[in-house]
């Protein structure tokens, strides 16, 4: 196996800060994507990093199209960041293709694999304006190359319907099937259920994680940021429990607090409470 590019203990995190690095699709519209995985890093307060996939041309009504990245250049920007600054937790999104599946599998890998660099794939497959992010014959190969690869992995319903090939199966049931595809954990988010509640599933307990919801709200990049978060707390040390229990309540935050003026169709999520900040940028009550 490859060298693991994690910064030595010696060195610790930078400033004490941890890092933490998505792998995952550009959006135009600064809604979703590696846009929205940067703001929530920077809420959780760690330091973001990117290798992009693919790029989009991408607003808050639709995706007008989609250019992918180099599997190699894929590779050389995870590499890129590794060697210099260290990767203290992965996130995974849109991939695209089997090619930039494959791709991104073997730099886990030159990582040191999840038990070394906890690994959050958000298992992209549709937009929020409803545009297909992944291609139909990928499907099988982020289920035997990614899911062994990750430690948590944090589908919507169906996206976990679609992964574990079981159109009519109840959540309970899908954390199950999921799981024994290889993730460690698996958390089925409850943004497309009839109750807004996440299920969390380890192999030994399963825990619902409650949450409001917020009709007629902004709530694009909502899943992004959900999993960033998820993985910026596992990054801090926090049990993937924990973790999942921090994600749900800050994305549902993020939700709430949605951009509804940004652009005609659904706004981007407000994990940084700008609806909250006067003129100035300043805080208001």
């Amino acid at each position: 196996m490859a060298p693991a590019y994690q910064r030595s203990a010696a060195a610790g995190m930078s400033a004490g800060i941890p890092c933490v690095l998505s792998i995952a699709g550009s959006d135009s519209g600064g809604g979703a994507g590696v846009q929205a995985d940067l703001k929530a890093f920077a809420a959780c307060g760690v330091h973001g990093m990117t290798a992009i996939t693919a790029i989009t041309a991408q607003s808050t009504v639709g995706v007008a199209g989609v250019q992918p990245v180099a599997p190699e250049m894929i590779v050389a920007q995870v590499r890129a960041v590794a060697h210099d600054i260290g990767v203290d937790a992965v996130k995974v999104g849109m991939l695209g293709d089997v090619a930039t599946i494959e791709a991104v599998s073997r730099v886990l890998d030159e990582l040191g694999g999840r038990d070394t660099v906890p690994i959050v794939l958000d298992p992209v497959m549709v937009s929020e304006s409803g545009s297909r992010l992944l291609a139909q014959d990928a499907l099988g190969a982020m289920v035997d190359l990614l899911l062994p690869r990750a430690l948590v992995i944090t589908p919507n319903l169906p996206e976990a319907r679609a992964l574990a090939d079981a159109q009519d199966a109840d959540p309970e049931a899908l954390v199950r099937s999921l799981r024994s595809l290889g993730p460690e954990v698996v958390v089925v988010t409850g943004g497309h259920r009839e109750v807004a509640t996440d299920l969390f599933f380890d192999g030994s307990q399963t825990v619902e994680i409650p949450g409001e919801r917020f009709p007629n709200t902004a709530a694009h990049g909502s899943g992004c940021t959900h999993s960033s978060i998820l993985a910026a707390r596992l990054a801090w040390g926090d049990t993937p429990l924990d973790a999942a229990r921090e994600a749900k309540r800050r994305a549902s935050m993020a939700v709430r607090d949605g951009l509804q003026g940004v652009g005609e169709g659904p706004g981007p999520v407000d994990v940084l409470g700008l609806s909250r900040r006067g003129p100035a940028g300043i805080q208001v009550p």
